[in-house]
């Protein structure tokens, strides 16, 4: 599979203000052998060229980003779910076109740390039962992606593996927040209506008082959770004594959110980077999956999630689940076994670029 190539292109969902795609690409970089000079696909270019010191393209553009896999010498899909169809059949097709232009163009395509499905069409399952053979090497960041695969065909090159999600491969921190604040990280989801979130808020306010702690709502997604805390008390959904503990806190970076996270007594994470960053920064952490993914991730850890699709403790019952681990930080063992996982794409990347 070696090809020197030097200067690939980074295709993900870079630069859309989101601090778990950001990570990717923190992990993505660290991982990529000495002197390769990448471009990525970014929708805040500004952002992205600052903050990581890279060259970039508009990711909502395909003729910009067609003309960026021009001047490259490999596509790369970086992490995240790129080959699916929820978000919609065209997006499919957007990646579709750029695999198959590199691949006329003799370029190699690796699918690095990714996640497939779902695919909900039939169409898109022939799309990517076409599109797999054309990969040059993939890695995958659970088994159910990978099985998937097969069903769809893809026969195992040598390179290809199955890991943890990438963001495992970041470094870990110190823990410093033994009596610290409770974090949370929380997203809309379809799955809460209202008497789902009075439940949490209630087993989240009960918590706080009984361990006297500080409530930290921190926006893992800019667009999509900064508002959560000012819409659910709208909504009249936060309790008083809750909203006198809160502060809403906006990280710009993934190191600001580590910070933060390796201060806390507890992060109650849905978001599934915020449930990865927070136990690599040594904290305390308990899910709640409104994604399989998240889960998953929760499993690997062993620590406690609820699954949003499933009726909810009561709040007294809740509310003890999560004093159970307050302060109790992951086991290391499950640290260092996910970050070994993780290594199956580094590995990728070396065999791609070997002479």
């Amino acid at each position: 599979m070696g090809s020197t190539w030097a200067q690939p292109l980074l295709c993900g969902y870079y630069g859309e203000h989101n601090l778990g795609d950001d990570a990717l690409l923190e992990a993505l970089l660290l991982q990529l052998p000495a002197g390769v000079q990448p471009w990525v696909t970014a929708a805040d270019q500004a952002l992205v060229e600052k903050r990581f010191q890279l060259r970039s393209c508009n990711r909502h553009s395909l003729l910009a980003v067609l003309a960026a896999l021009g001047r490259c010498d490999a596509l790369v899909f970086g992490g995240g779910s790129l080959l699916q169809d929820s978000t919609s059949f065209r997006s499919l097709l957007y990646y579709a076109a750029l695999i198959l232009t590199a691949r006329l163009q003799g370029k190699p395509v690796l699918l690095w740390g990714q996640g497939l499905g779902p695919l909900h069409r039939r169409r898109s399952r022939l799309l990517v039962r076409g599109l797999l053979p054309l990969v040059t090497g993939a890695c995958w960041r659970d088994p159910d992606s990978a099985a998937l695969a097969g069903r769809l065909g893809r026969r195992p090159r040598t390179t290809d593996g199955v890991g943890s999600d990438p963001v495992w491969g970041l470094p870990p921190q110190q823990w410093r927040g033994m009596g610290g604040a409770i974090v949370v990280s929380w997203r809309t989801t379809p799955l809460l209506k209202e008497g789902q979130w009075r439940l949490l808020l209630g087993a989240l306010s009960a918590l706080a008082k009984s361990s006297d702690r500080a409530v930290i709502w921190l926006p893992f997604h800019a667009g999509q959770d900064v508002d959560l805390f000012g819409k659910l008390e709208r909504a009249d959904l936060m309790p008083a004594a809750l909203k006198q503990r809160s502060e809403v806190v906006e990280c710009g970076s993934v190191t600001e959110a580590m910070a933060v996270f390796s201060s806390a007594g507890l992060v109650l994470a849905m978001r599934l980077h915020a449930l990865i960053l927070g136990a690599l920064a040594g904290a305390p952490v308990a899910a709640l999956s409104y994604d399989p993914k998240v889960a998953a991730a929760a499993a690997g850890l062993a620590c406690p999630c609820l699954a949003l699709n499933q009726p909810l403790p009561e709040a007294a019952e809740l509310a003890d689940i999560w004093h159970e681990v307050l302060d109790v930080p992951p086991d290391p063992q499950h640290l260092r076994s996910l970050a070994q996982a993780a290594a199956v794409h580094r590995r990728l990347l070396r065999a791609a670029v070997a002479p």
